[in-house]
């Protein structure tokens, strides 16, 4: 499945708009992703999963993604895998496993996270888990609009059907404000209306 394609498929679901839009950062952007809509019709998400599984360059006995956004997307890439999923939460502000989910050391585990931004909560995830002996083998993402690999330092690999380069701007340097363009901030009554979401 080409980028292309799966774009469209998001774009078919309101998983991607396309607009002028308030990120939680602060910061402005002409996309706005919310994977959650992209994955509530089964089939789709079957689909995704499937042309991601077939992409990994290894072998997993275990996937496992941040609560709540990645909770859906582990449980389709475990389904194509053939593999069980777990997830983990925060808190008091830490990423932890509960639920009664326990990890083996030495356990493959693959990493997921539906849209990577900074990469900052699968980072937390793969943390959590090497301090349990579980092996890390990389992170598995839907779209990954970070420029580039969050993880190269920590020598993971990144496997992304999406590669998407998302533009974003300071409020006083948006070109979409200087156009006029009616800003939308998620979370907003109009962009739930539409579809709102994360990123």
């Amino acid at each position: 499945m080409e980028t292309s394609e799966v774009l469209d498929l998001l774009r078919e679901s309101g998983a991607l708009l396309e607009g002028h839009f308030e990120l939680s950062s602060g910061l402005h952007s002409d996309r706005y992703f919310q994977c959650a809509l992209g994955l509530c019709e089964p089939k789709r998400a079957e689909a995704l999963a499937s042309a991601l599984a077939e992409r990994l360059p290894f072998e997993v006995d275990l996937v496992v993604g941040p609560a709540l956004g990645a909770v859906v997307w582990a449980q389709e890439m475990a389904r194509a895998l053939g593999k069980p999923s777990y997830f983990t939460e925060r808190k008091d502000g830490e990423m932890l496993l509960r639920r009664g989910f326990s990890i083996e050391p030495g356990t493959k585990v693959l990493v997921v996270e539906d849209v990577i931004t900074t990469g900052g909560s699968a980072r937390e995830v793969v943390d959590l888990l090497r301090d349990l002996g579980a092996e890390v083998c990389g992170v598995g993402a839907l779209v990954n609009r970070s420029g580039g690999n969050p993880y190269e330092d920590l020598g993971m690999e990144l496997i992304a059907l999406a590669e998407v380069e998302v533009a974003t701007w300071e409020k006083g340097e948006c070109p979409l404000c200087a156009e006029g363009t009616g800003l939308t901030k998620p979370g907003s009554k109009s962009l739930m209306q539409t579809g709102g979401g994360a990123g």
